[in-house]
């Protein structure tokens, strides 16, 4: 487990030929890391958002506060990345759906569906190479209601995974 993610990591320093190239390590990584979360594709995600023909999913934002603030997913809620599981059940205020929880690249949001899971929530799924994936796709972002175009980088050597227009200054 610390090789795949020394290699994933390895990857990011060394400078991937691509953003894509270097989120695909990080893909395998959390896959690795995290067997029992469930992974969902950006373009699953998508699809379901808009679909009218099944529950919204609730979307969870799990980075930081500055991160959260800067960009999120359309209609997302922030959650600590620490959160405990009652925690986010307070966030989620009873809700029983589905959530898809995010943050950069998937470490951490799929640290805290693996605890919700624990918890005895189900239905509950990590978003594929999450926020950066989504903007490198040029999927909608917003903040403060109004649609954004930059992503919080979370420090400069993640932020290479970024494409460059998406990404905001450290």
């Amino acid at each position: 487990m610390i090789l795949l993610l020394l290699r994933a990591l390895w990857s990011v320093v060394r400078g991937a030929d691509s953003p894509a190239e270097g989120l695909e390590h990080w893909k395998a990584t959390v896959r690795a890391k995290f067997p029992s979360v469930p992974q969902l594709s950006t373009t699953n995600l998508a699809q379901w958002i808009a679909s009218t023909n099944s529950p919204r999913p609730i979307l969870l934002d799990a980075r930081e506060r500055k991160e959260f603030d800067l960009s999120h997913l359309p209609g997302a809620r922030h959650v600590d990345p620490d959160a405990k599981p009652v925690e986010v059940d307070r966030i989620l205020a009873g809700h029983p759906g589905p959530v898809v929880v995010y943050c950069s690249v998937g470490w951490r949001s799929s640290a805290m569906a693996e605890r919700l899971l624990a918890a005895g929530r189900t239905n509950v799924s990590n978003l594929e190479g999450s926020i950066f994936a989504w903007a490198n796709e040029n999927r909608p972002l917003e903040a403060n209601g109004k649609p954004a175009q930059k992503v919080h980088p979370y420090n400069k050597t993640f932020g290479a995974l970024l494409i460059p227009e998406r990404r905001a200054k450290p």
